[in-house]
């Protein structure tokens, strides 16, 4: 029996890619593990303490004054590149399951205008620009527009009033959506539905890469009740993930935190949760249950401080996430067993917006029974951790679309 166990860090990142910097130059300095531990170290007059994911090899990946450079527990350490264009929670899951996120691209709407509406014009919907705008209004009521809350050009939104149209039905925002999903190149497209304070187009303003849409937070939408969204994601073949190819091979799949909302596994058991302590828990739950098992947790938290820039609640976080790690790394003591943590986009609170950072991502592998501590070379997709993890449950990592396994370099001094 051997369980492995992937803990995914919601933004949490170790350093700027060298192509950071394509959007935002200022994000070339990107360091959210680094800028965290620094601010806490001011702010709380001692150190973070995380010394469990110092003994996971943190402090190999990111040297810190911080954290410890030497660990007696049997790890392999390293980082990876995301493989995915842009900084994404849910491209970064699914590529990290395995996905093939070589035909998605971040892109603008303004520039698929016309495919966009001739799609939806075929599919008998009535559609006109808004005020000359790069943006579209459907039927007179649904806007289809750049999503303002993620970086540019990585999800589309189709938004409308619930008081105008239903979310569900042949015309209804989802269905839309659905159109546009079609032919749209993003990773997401996003049905949202809910009761504004005033009409749409009242709340429309530019974002940043020149990007144009509804601010959705100043609509009243997630304050007035009866809020309704669906993400679309990019089409994939979910057969060739991680999840499924577990599942197919009768191992016990659990999916935590934000995890259990974007993956998909019909066989999965699903906690979806956002606190961390309830993250947390569910996770132990899962491992400490009799056989074989595949978990994946994301801790969710750490994400929205980062989008707060609250410096210290992201620092706070992570040491009860070090707590939890703690309790997984006693319980996952059996040859075989392994705990991957990882991240899937960095999220620096420091770097003067509130938008995720390109960065690389930890991959900390905790590998009960095996020799020694041993440094990994940096991977090249995210799609390598669920290789990886694939390999430790002892099935084929052939079976997923993306991903080679990381090989061990060299012994750490």
């Amino acid at each position: 029996m051997a369980k492995t166990v992937i803990v995914v860090i919601d933004g949490f990142g170790v350093g700027a890619m060298p192509d950071a910097g394509t959007l935002r130059p200022g994000d070339l300095n990107a360091d959210t593990c680094g800028h965290v531990l620094d601010h806490c170290r001011a702010a709380f007059g001692r150190p973070l303490r995380l010394p469990v994911l110092g003994a996971l090899g943190l402090g190999l990946v990111h040297p810190h004054p911080d954290l410890a450079r030497r660990t007696h527990l049997p790890v392999a350490a390293g980082r990876a590149a995301l493989g995915y264009p842009g900084a994404d929670t849910f491209a970064g899951h699914q590529t990290m399951m395995g996905a093939d996120f070589s035909r998605v691209t971040v892109a603008r709407l303004a520039d698929h205008l016309d495919e966009v509406s001739g799609a939806l014009t075929a599919a008998g919907h009535r559609v006109e620009r808004l005020d000359g705008k790069p943006l579209l209004v459907v039927d007179g009521a649904v806007l289809v527009h750049d999503n303002l809350e993620a970086d540019p050009g990585i999800n589309w939104n189709a938004s409308g009033r619930l008081d105008d149209l239903p979310f569900d039905g042949p015309g209804g925002i989802l269905a839309i959506a659905r159109t546009v999903r079609a032919v749209a190149p993003v990773a997401r497209v996003i049905a949202v539905g809910g009761h504004a304070d005033g009409p749409l187009r009242d709340f429309v303003r530019p974002g940043d890469g020149e990007t144009v849409g509804l601010d959705t937070p100043a609509t009243g939408f997630y304050r007035n009740g009866g809020l309704q969204v669906q993400h679309l994601g990019a089409p994939l073949d979910h057969t060739r993930q991680l999840p499924e190819l577990a599942a197919r091979a009768g191992i016990p799949v659990t999916l935590v935190g934000k995890a259990a909302d974007i993956l998909v596994c019909g066989a999965a058991t699903r906690h979806p949760a956002v606190a961390t302590a309830d993250v947390l828990s569910h996770t132990l739950d899962a491992v400490r249950a009799e056989g074989d098992a595949l978990v994946v947790a994301n801790v969710q938290e750490t994400d929205l401080a980062g989008h707060q820039q609250d410096t210290g609640r992201y620092g706070q976080l992570l040491e009860q996430v070090d707590a939890g790690l703690a309790g997984l790394v006693a319980l996952l003591a059996d040859p075989g067993d392994r705990l991957i943590v990882t991240g899937d986009h960095g999220n620096d609170p420091t770097i003067g917006h509130a938008h995720h950072t390109r960065e690389y991502v930890p991959v900390l592998i905790h590998r009960p029974g095996a020799d020694g501590v041993e440094l990994l070379p940096d991977a090249h997709s995210l799609a390598d951790v669920g290789a990886t993890a694939a390999l430790s449950l002892a099935l084929d990592p052939e079976g997923l679309a993306g991903g080679t396994p990381l090989h061990t370099g060299r012994r750490a001094a």
